[in-house]
């Protein structure tokens, strides 16, 4: 089956690089009319106020042409690498606000412009199912709050038709990873990876397509690991 996104609009947040380009870009060569959502772009996700005139300015535009978001993919995502001593509490909030909790928002302002069989997916981490070895505490417990963001988002919206599900990516070759590991750290990684490689961007991209397409109508409240088979 050939997905194509033509006539669809995907609002992809985090598309400024990582995972979030990739994901744009592609939605994009599928068809799709992308809005792209980054600091880049004008839009502060860990503030309200940004939020709400976002969304505003959307939904005139949708309004006028009488359309719909077909896709909601949150990805974006902010870490500092350090031990819970180390934390403090401007950047426990800093990282709760950008990772989880604007995603509850995004979400809520994005299903009253949603319609039964719109997509709604959600980008966590390996360190949300686990733990991290580079990460956090911050972070892991903002990427485990999506995963039960998710899950109970599927049951309330499950009704409606709208589907929502969640990818966790394991360590990706991307600028967040290159800024935080060197590369004896990177290769040393790879030896406790049973593909023995990290992930790219392409890899992560590929299974949020298929829960954006019609090969995946039946899963929903689906956390998809994408891990080359770590535990």
């Amino acid at each position: 089956m050939k997905i194509n996104f033509e006539n669809k609009i995907a609002v992809v947040v985090g598309s400024s690089k990582g995972i979030g380009l990739g994901v744009a870009n592609k939605f994009e060569e599928l068809g799709a009319k992308v809005i792209r959502v980054s600091r880049k772009d004008g839009v502060d996700i860990s503030s309200k106020e940004s939020i709400d005139t976002f969304f505003d300015a959307i939904t005139d535009i949708l309004g006028n042409t009488n359309s719909n978001i077909d896709f909601l993919i949150n990805v974006a995502g902010i870490n500092f690498c350090k031990k819970i001593e180390e934390i403090e509490m401007d950047e426990w909030d800093s990282v709760l606000d950008t990772n989880l909790r604007s995603f509850y928002y995004l979400i809520k302002k994005s299903i009253p412009l949603m319609k039964s069989g719109s997509r709604i997916v959600n980008v966590s981490s390996i360190a949300g199912r686990n733990k991290s070895i580079v990460s956090g505490v911050h972070y892991t417990s903002s990427k485990a709050g999506i995963i039960g963001l998710t899950r109970q988002l599927a049951h309330e919206l499950g009704p409606k038709g709208i589907h929502v599900n969640c990818t966790c990516p394991s360590q990706t070759l991307t600028p967040m990873l290159e800024q935080s590991m060197t590369k004896e750290e990177q290769d040393k990684l790879c030896e406790n990876i049973p593909l023995r490689r990290l992930g790219t961007v392409d890899d992560q991209v590929g299974p949020i397509v298929f829960l954006c397409s019609e090969l995946s109508n039946y899963l929903n409240g689906s956390v998809i690991d994408v891990n080359g088979g770590q535990l």
